[in-house]
């Protein structure tokens, strides 16, 4: 009896693997899988969005990214309004 379960278990999973391969050699659906497919695609290939440099405020020294520094004539990077006004350290 258990050598009979076993080649029942045996079966069921070397047929579980036989249809996962066949699903991933399967070509593209057509319709609304197809679509799909190609919106999952189009996601995977965007490439993601590169890092925004990082500074540090002339006053604190709180490192921020680079577009949300505040900037005085001279050309330094402040975090806020406030320690643009206070000037350098």
């Amino acid at each position: 009896m258990l050598r009979v379960l076993l080649l029942v278990v045996l079966a069921v999973v070397v047929l579980w693997w036989l249809m996962g391969r066949a699903r991933r050699d399967d070509p593209p659906r057509t319709g609304r899988g197809a679509d799909a497919a190609a919106k999952k695609t189009t996601r995977s290939a965007r490439s993601p969005a590169l890092p925004a440099e990082i500074v540090s405020c002339a006053h604190c020294g709180l490192h921020l990214p680079r577009p949300e520094a505040v900037v005085d004539e001279a050309g330094r990077l402040y975090c806020d309004e406030e320690h643009r006004r206070a000037g350098p350290d």
